[in-house]
């Protein structure tokens, strides 16, 4: 059987597969067709032809054919009145697998699948969720000083609900969807999404003008209900009359480390600091996380917002992994999978700062109005990094992710460097967050090093040129240096990690050592040498031993008594005697450096006690350790010693010898 459409081309692999005969020129006629000039006929309906198998004559399917569908006819001869040993035969039916297979709408898994409301509200109906316990704050307390001294600060959400003294602009609350299409423009495309089907919930071919049309008519005249959720403002009118909260602005990385040359019009960089969310009563948000686990700040200007909570621990955000993207996220109510689900109630004037990580639902009462904006900050790199990971793990497309979040990362490590080159300060906090960024870039280094050819080009795209010109230096750099400013003394590029396991040739396993079992001498790395000693110096070593009244450590407290060093202070008479190892060593060091040179002296003093009336209670080791404020050093007491006691001291002294000759010194 063969059929053409007339003015149809087929593909290059159809006519591989089979090679079809040339579909009938236009003076050829149908023998069927009973009146080639019916002007009652669709003349259409006569553009698909089909060719007799076994004499090669062409027919109009729709004066030959029995009205089906010619794609099931696998042979097809109609002259088989002539020769009733032909026949026409169907072709089998295509393989169906019974499997189930769920169908995904990554724009839903971004912004949180919107789906049947009436269907979860009434399983909330049977849960157990908890009314909220967070902070309701003055806004005038909701700045970066509050982060810097309440370790708590941006841990769970937060609710102001009186505006004032947020440090915040916002359009008035007399501001309608009208407004904001007129503003913004009426022919600006929109994504709307229909809570009809879930899978297939983007409703394409709509603007701000015919959305405006759709919200303002009466709910019983709407046809479905719809949702906006994803509506970008910068660089508007409307955005003209917003200024986010003093807050976001103090801690949002596009505002803080993105080179201000390289935003506004005409530049490429992460717009996601201004949306417009409008959605009519009875939505419904699916459960979700911002994309790479951005902050959000949310302020209402018309209606009420209800959101679902699922505080982000490891345990939770495992299960949400295992939730999202599934045929579960279609039929599973999160909720159950975890440990607590939190309600929180937003009406108009209210404004809600939602930290890194959290999981939410949202439920749309009435018709609502609502400003926000996404932001990364420096208090919690490590959730914004798993969550990233997530992402991956689930297959969200790129498209659908933080834009340009590697490369905002690299703007972020290289602003860090360049401030603990200048021996600034930081909490521990940013520490501890600089540390798990400075071990993303090390990772995007090392594709760019010995990735795929693939994945080395899609890193280098990644990497700002304008700043970083040597991205495998600075990654390393950023993490030694931020390693070295939290306190740690190594100067190994392993430092402060756990050993770790690996492969040997393929057979067995073999650990990996830690820096203080690796051998002494020069420190070797990839990319960044740190600055040597020139000369290191044992200059005095002393041992002694002796025996003083002591006190067991083994009552409640010994820890505080034994930390202090005065002996005298450690026992009396009634005490039994110990015998005391005492090791005493002094070590000096100096490099030259411009203009001068650097001297550290350090004396250290290893103690060791023992009980004659019997054992010690377990092993007992107190340690001072101090770091170094220039170059590193290791200062550890020997291991496995019971009762153990260490004392260090060190002094500094910055030697500066002038053009005259003279010395000048200081401690």
């Amino acid at each position: 059987m063969a059929r053409s459409k007339r003015r149809t081309t087929r593909s290059v692999a159809q006519e591989k597969k089979q090679q079809e005969p040339a579909p009938p020129s236009e003076e050829e006629t149908c023998p069927d067709c009973k009146d080639h000039q019916d002007s009652g006929v669709d003349p259409t309906t006569k553009d698909s032809w089909i060719r007799c198998d076994a004499c090669k004559t062409w027919y109009h399917w729709v004066c030959a054919g029995n009205g089906g569908d010619p794609d099931a006819i696998d042979k097809w001869q109609p002259c088989v009145l002539e020769k009733p040993s032909r026949t026409i035969t169907l072709k089998p039916p295509a393989r169906k697998s019974a499997r189930k297979r769920t169908q995904l709408n990554y724009a839903n898994l971004n912004s949180g699948v919107e789906s049947d409301p009436t269907r979860w509200l009434r399983v909330i109906q049977s849960k157990s969720i908890q009314d909220d316990q967070f902070k309701r704050m003055n806004g005038a307390d909701v700045g970066i000083e509050w982060i810097e001294n309440d370790s708590d600060a941006m841990r769970e959400p937060i609710i102001i609900e009186n505006p004032e003294g947020l440090g915040m602009k916002m359009p008035s609350q007399d501001c309608t969807v009208t407004d904001v299409a007129n503003m913004v423009g009426r022919e600006t495309p929109v994504e709307v999404i229909v809570l009809d089907v879930a899978s297939q919930s983007t409703s394409p071919g709509w603007t701000l003008g015919k959305w405006a049309d759709y919200y303002n008519l009466e709910p019983s005249a709407r046809d479905k209900i719809r949702n906006v959720i994803s509506l970008e403002i910068s660089a508007t009118t409307l955005a003209e009359q917003i200024t986010p909260p003093r807050l976001v602005r103090e801690l949002d990385w596009v505002e803080k480390f993105w080179p201000s040359s390289r935003k506004g019009k005409g530049h490429a960089y992460p717009k996601v600091q201004l949306y417009c969310l409008m959605g009519v009563a009875s939505a419904w948000t699916d459960w979700h996380i911002d994309f790479a686990g951005s902050s959000v700040y949310y302020h209402i200007l018309r209606g009420c917002k209800v959101f679902y909570f699922i505080r982000p621990t490891p345990a939770n955000l495992a299960a949400y992994e295992r939730w999202s993207g599934t045929e579960l996220q279609s039929n599973v109510w999160l909720g159950d999978m975890v440990e607590e689900v939190v309600k929180v109630t937003l009406t108009a004037g209210n404004t809600m700062i939602i930290p890194t990580g959290w999981i939410h639902a949202v439920h749309t009462p009435v018709d609502s109005l609502v400003i926000g904006g996404n932001f990364l900050h420096s208090y919690n790199v490590a959730t914004q990094l798993k969550v990233l990971e997530i992402e991956k793990t689930t297959h969200v497309p790129k498209k659908f992710r933080f834009p340009m979040f590697t490369k905002l990362c690299w703007y972020v490590g290289e602003k860090y460097l360049r401030d603990l080159k200048a021996r600034e300060e930081f909490s521990p906090r940013v520490l501890e967050s600089l540390e798990a960024l400075s071990g993303y870039l090390v990772s995007e280094a090392r594709t760019m090093e010995r990735g795929t050819e693939a994945a080395k080009r899609d890193a280098k795209d990644q990497v700002p040129s304008d700043r970083v010109k040597d991205p495998s230096t600075l990654a390393r750099e950023l993490r030694w240096r931020v390693r070295i400013t939290a306190g740690a003394t190594s100067d190994d590029e392993d430092l402060g990690r756990l050993p770790k396991k690996t492969m040997v040739n393929g057979h067995g396993i073999k650990r990996k050592r830690s820096p203080m079992e690796l051998p002494r001498g020069p420190v070797l790395f990839k990319n960044f040498q740190p600055k040597e000693w020139d000369v290191v110096s044992d200059l005095l070593i002393e041992e002694d031993s002796r025996r003083v009244p002591a006190p067991y450590p083994s009552d409640d407290g010994w820890q505080q008594q034994w930390s202090h060093w005065e002996d005298e202070s450690l026992g009396s008479n009634t005490h039994p005697m110990a015998s005391v190892e005492r090791k005493r060593n002094v070590i000096v060091k100096a490099r030259r450096i411009d203009g001068g040179l650097e001297r550290q002296r350090i004396e250290r003093v290893f103690e060791r006690w023992a009980w004659e009336d019997g054992p010690v209670d377990g092993d007992v080791t107190m340690a001072v350790a101090t770091t170094e404020s220039v170059g590193g050093m290791d200062v550890d007491p020997p291991e496995d010693t019971p009762a153990l006691k260490q004392e260090e001291e060190e002094s500094e002294e910055d030697v500066k010898v002038d053009d005259g000759g003279a010395v000048s010194v200081s401690t």
